[in-house]
């Protein structure tokens, strides 16, 4: 039953999405991938979402940590997480065929509040974890996806699918992951609003002694609890998304590399250079004269 509806779920994305690339959908919470090779790695910010490949695979960085799925598994992430994806598997005949669900932290309170999980105020977890896919979420998201094929049935149906998707989360082996960023007051939710003042002011200086006073921990306790949910200080997690907005700001808008470095923060243009390459492997003008060339996508 499974092997079927992966194929039932996997032609439906093939229908509805007939060239390559990222395709959004008259669901804003579910997008549609295809891609007929693999890709270079993409360096991408992902916002908290269900991940599940139809057809292929794919392998997910987070700082020296490697996650690969395909699709016997999903990919959840709870908090926003400065990334790299590469597709490994997708070719003409058999193209990557894949699908994004965002996920509504609103949704996930309101269900944790109606007891379909318990609050969870433990040790907060890495904010990214690959699962098994089991029949019912499986079930639940194929349905989401059919919707596409009846559009006048969206706007009734897609927000009841949507919670059940959540739902199936919560109560399933990533649960907990899930459900931590809602429990009030716990150390988990303080590091998903650190993370959100960074996602906010990733231009401005930081300080470490103010983020903490922001989210009302010490110093030691958002370090070491930010690393655990993220696998970075931090520092570096500023860092992530500085570059990977100047990246975007030279590729999108044409900046040279000091005006992007300077609208993202730095005031060394030398010390921009010397981390970009770091994190993307080639000095900032020689990457994006190579993306030029060979375009690869923004979000995989």
């Amino acid at each position: 039953m499974g092997d079927q509806r992966l194929k039932d779920l996997g032609a439906v994305i093939d229908r509805q999405t007939r060239t390559d690339g990222v395709h959004p959908t008259v669901v804003p919470e579910l997008t549609l991938y295809r891609f007929s090779a693999p890709t270079q790695p993409t360096a991408v910010l992902y916002e908290p979402s269900l991940c599940l490949i139809a057809q292929g695979s794919k392998v997910v960085h987070l700082a020296d940590e490697v996650y690969r799925y395909d699709p016997a598994q999903f990919l959840l992430v709870s908090v926003d997480l400065p990334v790299t994806g590469k597709i490994i598997e997708g070719s003409p005949e058999l193209p990557y065929l894949a699908l994004r669900i965002g996920l509504d932290a609103g949704v996930v309170g309101e269900l944790v509040a109606d007891g379909a999980a318990p609050d969870s105020r433990g040790t907060p977890d890495r904010g990214l974890a690959v699962s098994p896919v089991e029949a019912p979420l499986l079930d639940a998201v194929t349905r989401l996806v059919d919707l596409l094929e009846r559009p006048r049935d969206v706007t009734a149906l897609a927000p009841l699918v949507l919670r059940e998707i959540t739902y199936r989360i919560l109560t399933g082996e990533q649960g907990t992951r899930l459900r931590q960023i809602t429990a009030v007051g716990g150390p988990a939710q303080r590091i998903a609003r650190a993370i959100r003042w960074l996602k906010d002011h990733f231009a401005e200086p930081l300080s470490i002694d103010a983020l903490a006073r922001e989210v009302r921990m010490s110093a030691s306790a958002l370090h070491h609890h930010f690393k655990r949910v993220t696998a970075l200080s931090p520092l570096q997690y500023q860092k992530r998304l500085r570059l990977q907005e100047a990246r975007r700001l030279m590729l999108g808008e044409g900046l040279d590399a000091a005006s992007a470095a300077f609208r993202v923060g730095y005031e060394s243009p030398s010390q921009f250079s010397r981390e970009y390459r770091r994190l993307f492997g080639a000095p900032p003008k020689a990457d994006v004269a190579s993306l030029q060339q060979e375009p690869v996508p923004l979000r995989v």
